[in-house]
């Protein structure tokens, strides 16, 4: 790390020697498909467990066996998680150690462990990471999109209306100021319809890349506006893991969305309904009504709170 100017390195050690200073749960990144990429001190501290949480035992289990590790391991996923959580902590005083590992990837990243990790923290357990392994920040580093600030949102509602709303709301926060490179996660046969929305909601225009099937044998990112990847995926069968990246609203936009804001209250302050103010700056900015009043909606919600 350090940023522009500074000359201060990292400092690298050797880990403790010492058994009982080690933490009583670490949170373990593993693979996201290459299973190269599943570092020494993953595999000691899988090895050093006494008990491996796990999403799925078939799929951690293969990974297991693989390195020649024979572990317990014990379910924990969003169905069980709440109830486990007390009683694991409770065997983390008493001496135990555990390992935290995903499907794929670095835990509680779209996946599950957070409930864990805040009982742990709230009991005074001492826990740690051993880092690897990330689609969204492998992603962000191959989109040629900037990649500071990011945010990261996971998996938009499957359902059509419900990912439109959150899609809108997203759109506001823009309007309202934030400018930042969006990471998504999705899953391959809702691609399409996914990128068709976006593009609707935040502007085809934008641009975009979709990454998929990183670090394995076949690894694609396609760069594009997201018109462009919508209208390609549309036809283009996706397969594998997918992240989208999205580059920030354009400095020029935010400032248009600005002079809208400024518009429509005025508008709303004098008097007028949503749907004749809406319909007032539609005709004065030569926007179109409907994306005016979607946005006369939102500042009226956003009033009455």
């Amino acid at each position: 790390m350090g940023g522009e100017g500074e000359t201060v390195g990292t400092r690298y050690e050797d880990p403790p020697a010492d058994p009982a200073g080690r933490p009583a749960l670490v949170l373990v990144a593993t693979p996201i498909g290459n299973l190269g990429d599943l570092s020494s001190r993953a595999l000691a501290a899988l090895r050093d467990a006494d008990v491996v949480l796990c999403e799925d035992s078939r799929v951690t289990g293969g990974l297991l066996a693989r390195q020649s590790i024979a572990a317990t391991m014990i379910p924990l996923h969003d169905h069980n998680e709440a109830a486990q959580a007390p009683r694991l902590v409770e065997r983390m005083k008493s001496g135990e150690r555990f390992a935290l590992v995903s499907d794929a990837g670095t835990p509680l990243v779209s996946d599950p462990g957070y409930r864990l990790v805040r009982a742990a923290i709230e009991a005074g357990v001492t826990i740690s990471a051993v880092p690897g392994p990330n689609a969204a920040v492998m992603a962000l580093s191959l989109s040629g999109l900037p990649p500071h600030p990011f945010l990261f949102l996971g998996f938009l509602p499957a359902r059509g209306g419900p990912r439109s709303a959150e899609l809108a709301r997203l759109r506001g926060v823009e309007r309202a100021g934030l400018s930042a490179t969006l990471i998504f996660y999705e899953a391959p046969h809702r691609l399409a319809e996914t990128l068709a929305a976006m593009a609707e909601a935040l502007g085809a225009e934008r641009p975009a890349a979709v990454a998929r099937e990183l670090t394995k044998r076949f690894e694609e990112v396609r760069r594009g506006t997201l018109g462009d990847l919508a209208a390609h995926y549309a036809v283009a069968e996706a397969r594998g893991e997918i992240c989208i990246v999205i580059g920030p609203a354009a400095a020029e936009e935010a400032a248009g969305a600005e002079e809208l804001d400024t518009r429509l209250r005025a508008a709303m302050a004098s008097g007028m309904s949503l749907r004749d103010a809406a319909a007032s700056v539609a005709e004065a900015t030569g926007l179109k009504r409907r994306d005016v009043y979607r946005r006369a909606l939102e500042l009226g919600d956003a009033s009455s709170r």
